[in-house]
C-alpha cells in the first residue's frame, strides 16, 4: 500500500517512517511546511531531511510562507492558528495524494506528544471526506523520545520550537534568552 506522509521535520520522519514500514506502507514524503519561519530555519529542516530520508522518496513543493500568513491572518493565538495551520498542510497533502493516486495520507504531526492528537484526527478526517483520499491515523507517540534521541546521536538537526514565528516567541516568552546565548 502506497501512503503520503506529510512530513514536518526529519526528527519526527524516524518513527512514522519505521512503523508504516513495518505495516507494510511503502511511505513517500511530502515537506510540505508554509509555516515555518524564517528561511533559514525552512532550510535548516529541508537539509536535516534530506540528510535522514536518504532511500526514501520526498517531495518538496516550493516555500509559500505567504500561504501560512494568508490563512492564518488576525487569527495569530495558538490553539486557534495551530488547527488553521494543520489544516493548511494536510489539504495541501490530501490534494497531492489524490492527485498522485494514494489511497492514504497521513503527517509526521502525530509523533508529537506536543500536538493535539484528537484535533489532527478530526482534521484529517474532515480533509479526507473533502478530498476523497483516506487519511490513515496512527498514534505514533510512543517513539516521539526513541526518534529524537536518534537524531541528536546521528547529528540531525532537532528544532526548538514548532515552525512558525508564532511558536518561537512563545517558547521565548516561555523560556527567556539569556545575555550568555
Amino acid at each position: 500500500m502506497d501512503i503520503l506522509l506529510h512530513t514536518c521535520c526529519a526528527p519526527c520522519l524516524i518513527y512514522p517512517l519505521e512503523k508504516l514500514t513495518l505495516d507494510n506502507f511503502r511511505v513517500t514524503g511530502f515537506f510540505y511546511n508554509p509555516n515555518i519561519h524564517p528561511l533559514a530555519e525552512y532550510i535548516r529542516r529541508k537539509d536535516a531531511l534530506g540528510v535522514l530520508a536518504a532511500g526514501v522518496e520526498i517531495a518538496y513543493p516550493d516555500y509559500s510562507p505567504r500561504e501560512f500568513f494568508r490563512e492564518i491572518n488576525l487569527k495569530e493565538e495558538s490553539p486557534e492558528r495551530c488547527a488553521i495551520c494543520w489544516r493548511l498542510r494536510l489539504m495541501k497533502t490530501a490534494q497531492r495524494a489524490k492527485a498522485r493516486g494514494f489511497k492514504y495520507f497521513s503527517t509526521t504531526l502525530l509523533v508529537s506528544p506536543y500536538q493535539d492528537q484528537e484535533l489532527l484526527k478530526k482534521i484529517g478526517r474532515d480533509v479526507a471526506a473533502n478530498e476523497g483520499v483516506e487519511f490513515y491515523y496512527a498514534d505514533f507517540r510512543p517513539g516521539f523520545r526513541k526518534a529524537h534521541a536518534q537524531a541528536r546521536a546521528k547529528g540531525i538537526y532537532c528544532q526548538k520550537y514548532c515552525g512558525c514565528i508564532y511558536s518561537e516567541i512563545e517558547r521565548a516568552v516561555k523560556k527567556p534568552i539569556s545575555k550568555s546565548q
